[in-house]
């Protein structure tokens, strides 16, 4: 019996979709149920589908079941969609392609979802950056409160059959990870100790780009989704706080606040999904 279902979408990802899978495949999975990877390769234009295909006899030594679809359409939303009419657990797991699972993320996932109320979880996200800047920002962001104390599920998030049923098709909508955390109230969402690896956007213009598409991810949730607002609990950010990081890291803090303010000066300039690497 099928009890998770993993779905990854991944457009033109081919340097990244193999170390992804890799760390699938290598999971430590106790349970006597299997696991189904979903790979939906959206408006490719490389080998992203081979290389998935390619690890096949890796997830199937595991007892596990590899489905790798192609759709020419690019679009993370309809990607998700297109996996999740193929998968068949009751646990849904949406893995991005850059993000690496640890061996045990997985198994602490479905103990988490594995009841009938509705829940969503996630793991515990490990922030790297490559580059001066880029690590300069994720100084800051590791220790930004909702990081540090909510379940962002930054990468990778996770709902159970009940908590599935929240919604029907995923909307067209920029921030599909912002969607799904704010149909579960914070009671009802589940951090499990069990961590993943999440890159982010190497140089200052891509991490400018990431943060306007997430501002403007969080306006069209509020705006097209106003009753899921009230599910948000992000905690604030004290000015105090803010100092003691100004202070304690003087560059991190700088780039973390040109980020902001460059986001907020041009979020007229905010599109639909964007790749910041």
């Amino acid at each position: 019996m099928t009890l998770v279902s993993v779905i990854v979408p991944a457009s033109n990802e081919a340097a990244l979709i193999g170390r992804c899978l890799d760390a699938l495949a290598a999971s430590r999975w106790p349970r006597c149920e299997t696991v189904q990877v979903v790979v939906v390769a959206n408006g490719c234009r490389d080998d992203t589908a081979g290389i998935a295909r390619g690890r096949a006899d890796a997830i199937g030594a595991r007892g596990w079941r590899l489905d790798v679809i192609e759709r020419a359409e690019g679009g993370k939303l309809a990607a998700l969609n297109a996996g999740d009419a193929a998968a068949t657990g009751p646990i849904r797991v949406y893995l991005d392609a850059d993000v690496t699972v640890s061996p045990d993320l997985l198994a602490g996932i479905a103990d988490a979802l594995d009841t009938d109320a509705p829940r969503y979880a996630s793991g515990r996200v490990r922030i790297t950056a490559r580059g001066v800047v880029a690590r300069a920002y994720a100084r800051i962001w590791r220790q930004v409160p909702f990081m540090v104390q909510g379940v962002p599920g930054c990468g990778v998030f996770a709902v159970n059959a009940a908590g599935r049923a929240r919604w029907g098709a995923f909307p067209d909508i920029i921030a599909d990870d912002l969607f799904v955390r704010l149909s579960f109230t914070p009671a009802e969402r589940v951090g499990v100790p069990q961590s993943y690896d999440w890159p982010i956007a190497e140089d200052l213009p891509a991490l400018i780009r990431v943060r306007r598409r997430q501002d403007a991810g969080v306006d069209e949730i509020a705006r097209r989704f106003p009753a899921l607002m009230a599910n948000e609990d992000k905690m604030p950010f004290p000015v105090k706080r803010k100092l003691r990081l100004a202070l304690r890291d003087p560059l991190g803090f700088a780039v973390y606040a040109t980020v902001a303010l460059a986001s907020r000066l041009t979020r007229h300039h905010a599109q639909g999904w964007s790749r910041g690497r």
